[in-house]
């Protein structure tokens, strides 16, 4: 049976003490360390940069899953793999040439991703699938953590689960929104392989049962 993996979510955080929150969740047993880098263009907040990105490169290991909430990640995406991502996963919904951005980023060394809003279907990534590592379907509309989970987008998860079944991809579909107990195993079923969850885990008491109790559902 798959296991689940567990990424943390850095923007709902202590920012005064980064270093000591990552060092907790690693303890814990992250497996990746989601971060959401926002323009305030594209999603209505601005949130950090590849020096932050750099900065706590030096004192964690965990694999670093960059979700670029960007216009233009083809302008940045080199700096935050400079910085120390392992992967680069940008929004279908920018105008870029997608295809030749996934195959730069990979052909990089890192793992290249796709993001789809709430309302995008999944057939708009349904060409790109041979060339994603990783898909991030966002279950709250992206901007701000905090947010509750959409329990419509349930049966858009398990579609694309059974297409990459079928057609053998080589890609992971990873959920971030509202990510509860519940809504993890819900979304665990429905065929997620990575789950993102920030406020649910840094916001508690014990962060780091959270973190365990997340990971016990697989």
């Amino acid at each position: 049976m798959k296991k689940v993996m567990i990424a943390p979510s850095i923007l709902s955080a202590d920012f005064s003490n980064l270093r000591q929150d990552i060092d907790m969740v690693e303890k814990a047993g992250a497996d990746w360390l989601h971060i959401d880098v926002m323009d305030g263009h594209f999603v209505p907040n601005i949130t950090i940069g590849p020096l932050v990105v750099k900065n706590i490169r030096k004192h964690t290991k965990l694999f670093f899953d960059v979700h670029l909430m960007i216009t233009n990640p083809e302008k940045y995406w080199k700096s935050f793999k400079i910085a120390g991502a392992d992967a680069i996963v940008f929004h279908q919904e920018v105008a870029c040439d997608k295809v030749q951005l996934l195959k730069e980023i990979k052909e990089s060394g890192l793992k290249a991703g796709i993001s789809i809003k709430p309302k995008t279907p999944v057939e708009t990534i349904l060409e790109l699938l041979p060339f994603i590592d990783i898909i991030l379907i966002m279950t709250v509309e992206p901007g701000f953590g905090g947010q509750s989970f959409m329990d419509e987008l349930l049966p858009k998860i398990s579609g694309l689960r059974k297409i990459i079944d079928e057609n053998k991809y080589n890609c992971l579909i990873e959920v971030d929104g509202g990510i509860n107990l519940d809504t993890a195993k819900k979304c665990f079923n429905a065929g997620v392989d990575v789950l993102v969850s920030g406020n649910y885990i840094f916001a508690s008491e014990n962060p780091a049962k959270i973190l365990q109790d997340l990971k016990s559902i697989s």
